[in-house]
C-alpha cells in the first residue's frame, strides 16, 4: 500500500481468542500475529476476540513505545474478549476514550439484554492525527454470531452514539460485524450512521476473500463479515484482505482487512473527489 504522510493505514483484525486448550495455541499463533502486523504496520487496528495475556504480548512485540492502546474486556476490566483499538503513537494522538456495551443499558459494563450468545461492547477514541491534521473518532467493536436481532439493534445503537460522541469529526470505524456485507444490518448502519464501506469505495481492491475462513484455504467471493467504514467524504485509496500465511498456518481464524484512507478534513488535496 502506498504510504504518503497524509494517508492513514487502518486494519481490523479479529485475533481468535485464546482458549486455554485449543488446537492453535496462541503461543503458536503469536509469532505470526507479529510478523503479520509488522509487516502491515497499520497506524490505526481494531481487534476482536483479543484477552488481557495475548494483547499485552501484541504491545511488546509491536513496541510498546511506539503503539498506544485502549480497550477493556467485554466482562468489564479485564475480565472477557476486549475490542481493543492500538494507534501508532508517531501518528496519532489519543484525546479521550471510552466504551460502552451493545444492550439497552450501554453504559452498563457486561450487559447484554437482546438474547444474543455473549455479551458484546463497542470501545472508541478521539484521536489527533499528527501528520495530517485534524482530528477523527475511532470506534470498534464485535457484533453478535447468533442473533440477527441483537445485531439489528447493536447497529441502531452504535449509529446513535456515533452521532453523539464526536458531531462534526471524521469517523472510521473496524469491527467483526458477523454478517456479510450485503446483509441488511450493513445497509442500515451505513444508512443511519453516514458511513461508507471502505471495500465498496476503494480506488484500488486486492482479490475478494471470505474473511472467516476456519483454518480452511479462504474462499475466493466468500463472506467479508470483518469491515472497515468510514465517513461518507474520505478518499479510500485501497482495500485488501490480507492473506498472510507462514508455511501454510495463519495467526487466527479470521483474515484481516486492510486500508489505506484520507479522511475529511484530514489533510486531502483540495479539488479531490470524495468517495462516496
Amino acid at each position: 500500500m502506498d504510504d504518503e504522510p497524509d494517508w492513514l493505514r487502518v486494519m481490523t483484525f479479529n485475533l481468535l481468542v485464546a482458549r486455554p486448550v485449543s488446537p492453535r495455541p496462541w503461543r503458536d499463533r503469536r509469532p505470526l500475529a507479529g510478523e503479520l502486523l509488522d509487516r502491515a504496520r497499520p497506524h490505526l487496528l481494531g481487534t476482536q476476540e483479543g484477552l488481557a495475556g495475548p494483547l499485552r504480548d501484541l504491545a511488546d512485540d509491536l513496541g510498546a513505545d511506539r503503539y498506544g492502546w485502549v480497550g477493556q474486556g467485554r466482562d468489564g476490566g479485564d475480565r472477557g474478549e476486549f475490542a481493543a483499538i492500538g494507534y501508532d503513537r508517531e501518528r496519532l494522538e489519543a484525546l479521550d476514550s471510552g466504551h460502552f456495551w451493545l444492550s439497552d443499558t450501554p453504559d452498563v459494563p457486561g450487559s447484554e439484554t437482546w438474547g444474543g450468545c455473549c455479551t458484546r461492547m463497542v470501545t472508541w477514541v478521539r484521536l489527533r492525527d499528527l501528520a495530517a491534521g485534524g482530528e477523527l473518532l475511532a470506534v470498534n467493536t464485535h457484533f453478535d454470531h447468533e442473533s440477527a436481532y441483537a445485531r439489528e439493534r447493536a447497529a441502531e445503537l452504535l449509529a446513535a452514539r456515533l452521532r453523539v460522541l464526536a458531531p462534526g469529526l471524521p469517523r472510521v470505524v473496524t469491527g467483526d460485524f458477523n454478517a456479510p456485507a450485503d446483509d441488511p444490518v450493513h445497509a442500515a448502519l451505513l444508512d443511519a450512521a453516514d458511513l461508507v464501506d471502505t471495500w465498496d469505495v476503494a480506488e484500488r481492491r486486492g482479490p475478494a476473500l471470505g474473511t472467516f475462513h476456519d483454518h480452511r484455504p479462504p474462499v475466493p467471493g466468500g463472506e467479508r463479515i470483518d469491515w472497515i467504514l468510514v465517513s461518507r467524504g474520505t478518499r479510500v485509496r485501497e482495500a485488501a484482505v490480507d492473506d498472510f500465511a507462514r508455511d501454510g498456518r495463519r495467526p487466527s481464524d479470521h483474515l484481516p482487512v486492510r486500508a489505506l484512507v484520507r479522511v475529511a478534513g484530514g489533510g486531502g488535496d483540495e479539488g479531490e473527489v470524495d468517495a462516496g
